[in-house]
């Protein structure tokens, strides 16, 4: 545990990530309708059952509602953890629905207009430091105790993350899911190579094999295309262990510097002059295409598995496109980590941390600590987890190995947690950091790393100077 801290030491916020507990990356309102499935009453009264035996949810609930403003509804599909504060505590969640691009203006407008906005989604980690600083959020000091028995293997991750000595968020767990490499077996095959499933089980998938993969595949001229999406970057500078932005001790931190980030950036712009990267290059355009990936044109597509948090086959009646996972991704569609960093010393993948954040003045925050719990309780009672696990397979139709190489995921990012703040401090930092002229972007399109460090590298260290000192 003295190691996970220290690696939790360095947080700050990478990739942008759904995760069953997750978040649309979307700006626009989208046109899909959401799901609202209901749990089958055999099964919700066995997770009452579950949760009644089990001494670790205490006590009862006066005010039964919470209040949560999000761009998704905690109530889709209903999840197993919403289910049980149901059962056990009487418990509601009201949806306070916004634009993903909106929220903070909104949450700003229900704060001054007295609301009673309970809580806040901080596994984007844009929420944390940023909400703290400008008093947007509460601490949840005085709601949750963690050292009971709920809480106590995450205390080590929560206390990594206190601004100012308090608690502003609260980390449920942490889990792999931030990004993940999305392929489909059938290509792998018709290419030649081994499955990278098969590869990760064998200790074989790492950056080596991944470029020796991509520079078979590669033709842009016969339009074979390699990486794809808007995360590689994040999810393989994530590997070699180190952020770019983290908290060393509650105060921020610059590693741009740091050898390991001028290496990771180094394999990006050979990736690039070798046509291994197809977005925001050449013909391929800004857009994203992960349909390529079902239609056998394209290698690797690395996403946030919230991409596969939903039917296998949707078809949209007005165009009727399936934007399915499967009619996205292929019937054989498989994932698996980031590619090992062969240098480093443990195996790190971006990691998401399933965090939220108490709202100032918020109407009802022993409701949101009793909803955390049963977050808490579903990851640690066994039979519950199951009956998690078995929704996966009968709402979205996965199979059972990516049910094991989800867990394997969360069990890595648990050990060895890499998580960037880089977008939790400043809009303007982020900005900066995230540009593809020259932010940890660039390098994959074509500039190398030690000019983008030399345009960035001072006024970085003055923002994070300015939020140390707010």
């Amino acid at each position: 545990m003295k190691k996970l801290k220290k690696i939790l030491s360095m947080l700050a916020v990478c990739c942008m990530s759904l995760t069953a507990f997750s978040c649309s990356q979307t700006t626009e309102e989208s046109e899909e309708v959401v799901s609202y499935k209901e749990i089958a009453p055999e099964t919700r009264e066995e997770l009452a059952s579950l949760a009644a035996k089990d001494e670790r949810l205490t006590g009862e609930l006066e005010n039964k509602k919470i209040k949560w403003l999000s761009d998704w509804d905690l109530n889709a599909d209903t999840p197993t953890d919403l289910a049980i504060f149901q059962e056990r505590y009487g418990g509601e969640i009201e949806w306070y629905k916004c634009l993903y691009a909106e929220r903070y203006d909104m949450l700003a407008n229900y704060i001054n207009a007295n609301e009673g906005i309970d809580f806040f989604y901080a596994g984007n980690f844009d929420a944390f430091p940023k909400g703290a600083i400008r008093s947007m959020f509460a601490p949840c000091d005085d709601y949750i105790d963690f050292s009971s028995d709920l809480w106590k293997d995450v205390k080590d991750m929560n206390d990594s993350v206190m601004w100012k000595g308090k608690h502003y968020m609260t980390v449920v767990e942490m889990t792999g899911d931030n990004c993940a490499v999305m392929y489909n077996r059938d290509t792998i095959q018709e290419l030649g190579f081994d499955d990278p499933y098969e590869l990760y089980k064998d200790g074989d998938w790492d950056w080596e094999i991944f470029e020796k993969m991509l520079k078979a595949f590669c033709n842009p001229d016969e339009q074979k295309y390699g990486l794809d999406g808007w995360w590689f970057e994040s999810g393989l500078s994530a590997t070699v262990g180190v952020p770019y932005i983290g908290l060393d001790d509650g105060k921020l931190v610059s590693n741009l510097t740091d050898g390991n980030i001028e290496r990771v950036q180094n394999f990006m712009y050979d990736l690039y002059n070798s046509n291994c990267i197809a977005i925001g290059v050449g013909d391929f355009g800004w857009s994203d295409h992960p349909e390529y990936i079902g239609e056998g044109k394209e290698l690797f597509y690395p996403v946030g598995l919230w991409k596969l948090y939903s039917e296998a086959h949707k078809v949209n009646e007005r165009t009727g496109v399936d934007a399915g996972w499967k009619g996205t991704f292929g019937e054989n569609c498989m994932f698996v980590p980031m590619p090992k960093d062969p240098d480093a010393s443990e195996y790190y993948i971006p990691a998401s941390m399933n965090a939220y954040c108490f709202v100032k003045d918020g109407q009802n925050p022993e409701g949101v600590a009793k909803w955390l719990e049963c977050k808490r309780l579903t990851i640690l009672n066994d039979d519950i987890r199951k009956i998690a696990d078995q929704k996966f397979i009968d709402d979205y139709e996965w199979t059972q190995e990516m049910i094991d190489m989800k867990n394997e995921m969360n069990d890595l990012s648990m050990a060895n947690p890499v998580i960037d703040f880089k977008n939790g401090v400043t809009t303007d930092l982020f900005d900066m950091l995230d540009s593809s002229e020259n932010g940890v972007r660039a390098a994959g399109k074509g500039t190398p790393w030690n000019e983008s460090l030399a345009a960035i590298k001072n006024p970085v260290q003055t923002m994070i100077d300015e939020a140390n000192n707010s």
